[in-house]
């Protein structure tokens, strides 16, 4: 098979250009070309990442590699949405001298335009996309070797470069092109995800509230932000807070300044960013996406296990996992079960106010003492199995200096980043035992007010100063506590009963793999309740409500909520009767011990 004139890895643009020219001079898609609807470039390029397996050829883009990277090249970079910057215009394509030429995947003109040529003025999304915050050094994928392709391969190409080759294109050049197009199947398109409504993004772009996050980091640190700017994607694609794999052009300069790029340079080459993005292109690069898919916990699994949740191999995992938990936990059996139910956990539905799914976990009998051996290992544990994890030592002078929620700057006209600011599957352990007798400020007070909705109602509230929006949130909850917690009500409190030291020995790791796999897969999978048991869990409810009145709809909806975990735990997708006497007989056990 004849390859395409262009290097699509380190001459993206030359392919997008080489698009356009074809469909403007096929005359029939040429008016749809010029309205800036995707000409064919889109199709190339997820057949070359998905279909021929170009994807693992398509260098990471983080602070190591950033550098390295040469600019104008294809690269990926996995970030979460933390900002949602509006809409911006900009020309899209004109006329040099009588050919039409177009600026779409890039920030300045191929070639200077002149003032009076013919303009289409077209349309791009901005998204500031950050690093997933607290996520675990483990789920990072190796790009040393994709690195090395690219440096060696590749060179730094400048426009001028790229404006000569632009002028190459010849007849052979679009027969080559026909070839590829003809000859190939059609592309697939990668999706991932279900489009989610976001009444907060649309929000935003009406009253122009959003805008990028708090300070542009400094390239010497390890996280690296990226502006992402969006092209033919519907509004109900991305919401804030998702993570997404962006796959596009990159457009950098570290050595770039303010001097180098002003405001008449941009506004002659037809392009002008939004005032209020004030990020420098010398410490927030540009990608301009060409396809982008939404990531789940799963994503982040360096290297899974390649198996579908078979009850056999699952249940094997089970017991390996749960010897483990039960290690950790100082051979505590019946909280280990629970941390595993715990584990599985995430909010499937909302039914009001209530985020069904949720299993948040209050362990008890914890003190300066014994949190040194056992709340280490835990945390270790917990981080170990969870790509993304964070721990709070929960203190006064915590509550009363820190930002946990996100809040509008007017001044920057920035969205400012909390603590609570966090991705789908994040898991947050929460340190009671440094509290000490203090007393909260205003401040402290409603910070504490924030941690007990995201425990109870899976919501973060956002300050935009004049008004404050609830924004859905799905964070797995611990608490390590001494006694009850009296500031976070969890839906599960259990003492710590330990017999031993907590485990610290060292971790096989096809095991790890092993673990992280069953704990990212199962949790995602459906679930269903058969009519039989249904009514024998109806039952069950009546009977216990006959027996104890101070039972109520929340602890009943807690038991469903064990039950479909239960079944999961064993990779199963339906409730039986062996799994919920399971369920019962944790409940007997918890209450004895809470007597």
């Amino acid at each position: 098979m004849v390859g395409m004139p262009y290097d699509l890895l380190a001459n993206p643009l030359g392919a997008v250009r080489l698009t356009f020219q074809k469909a403007v001079d096929s005359g029939h898609s040429g008016a749809a070309t010029l309205d800036g609807r995707d000409w064919g470039a889109a199709d190339l390029f997820r057949q070359f990442l998905f279909d021929d397996g170009g994807l693992s050829q398509v260098p990471i883009l983080n602070a190591a590699s950033v550098r390295t990277i040469p600019p104008n090249s294809l690269v990926r970079f996995r970030g979460m949405i933390q900002d949602m910057l509006g809409n911006e215009f900009y020309v899209g394509a004109y006329k040099d001298g009588g050919r039409w030429r177009t600026n779409k995947f890039t920030d300045v003109s191929q070639v200077p335009m002149d003032l009076s040529s013919d303009k289409r003025v077209w349309e791009r999304r901005l998204l500031y996309c950050a690093p997933v915050p607290w996520l675990n050094s483990w789920t990072e994928p190796s790009s040393e070797v994709l690195l090395n392709r690219c440096a060696s391969s590749t060179s730094p190409q400048t426009e001028k470069r790229q404006r000569d080759d632009d002028e190459t294109i010849d007849h052979m050049d679009m027969e080559v092109l026909d070839h590829v197009f003809q000859g190939s199947p059609p592309a697939k398109k990668i999706r991932g995800g279900h489009p989610s409504p976001s009444s907060h993004s649309h929000e935003c772009m009406a009253e122009g509230t959003c805008s990028s996050t708090s300070m542009v980091p400094d390239f010497e640190s390890s996280s690296l932000p990226c502006l992402v700017k969006i092209y033919d994607s519907a509004e109900d694609d991305l919401k804030l807070n998702d993570i997404f794999e962006f796959i596009g052009v990159l457009t950098f300069d570290p050595e770039a300044t303010a001097a180098d790029k002003g405001d008449s340079d941009e506004l002659e080459n037809g392009f002008c960013e939004e005032e209020s993005v004030h990020l420098p292109p010398s410490k927030v690069p540009r990608l301009h996406c060409l396809e982008h898919r939404k990531l789940g916990v799963h994503d982040f699994l360096s290297i899974s296990p390649v198996m579908e949740p078979k009850p056999n191999q699952v249940k094997e995992i089970r017991e390996t996992l749960l010897g483990h938990l039960t290690a950790v936990l100082g051979n505590d059996g019946l909280a280990a079960e629970f941390m595993l139910l715990h584990f599985l956990s995430k909010v499937h539905a909302r039914v009001d106010t209530l985020a069904v799914g949720k299993l948040s976990l209050n362990l008890t009998c914890f003190n300066k003492e014994n949190t040194s051996v056992f709340g280490n290992s835990l945390n270790l544990a917990v981080k170990n199995l969870l790509p993304i994890t964070h721990s709070i030592p929960l203190s006064v002078d915590y509550l009363n200096t820190s930002t946990l929620a996100p809040r509008k700057d007017y001044e920057t006209n920035r969205l400012m980043s909390g603590v609570l600011q966090l991705a789908e599957g994040s898991h947050l352990t929460i340190d009671e035992t440094h509290i000490q007798a203090g007393t909260l400020t205003s401040v402290g007070v409603e910070n504490t007010r924030l941690l007990k909705n995201v425990m109870e109602l899976q919501k973060v509230e956002y300050d935009f100063k004049y008004y404050k929006m609830e924004m859905t949130t799905d964070v797995q909850l611990l608490v390590l506590s001494e006694g009850k917690s009296n500031i976070f009500p969890a839906d599960i409190v259990l003492p710590l009963r330990p017999s031993s030291v907590g485990s610290t020995e060292m971790l096989d790791s096809e095991a790890l793999k092993a673990w992280r796999w069953y704990l990212a897969s199962l949790r995602s999978l459906p679930h269903t309740i058969e009519p039989q048991m249904q009514k024998v869990v109806e039952d069950d409810m009546v009977a216990a409500r006959q027996a104890n009145r101070t039972l109520g709809s929340q602890d009943f909806s807690r038991w469903l909520t064990m039950g479909r975990l239960m079944s999961l735990s064993f990779g199963e997708t339906c409730l039986s009767l062996e799994h919920w006497q399971m369920v019962k007989e944790l409940e007997r056990l918890r209450m004895e011990r809470l007597q």
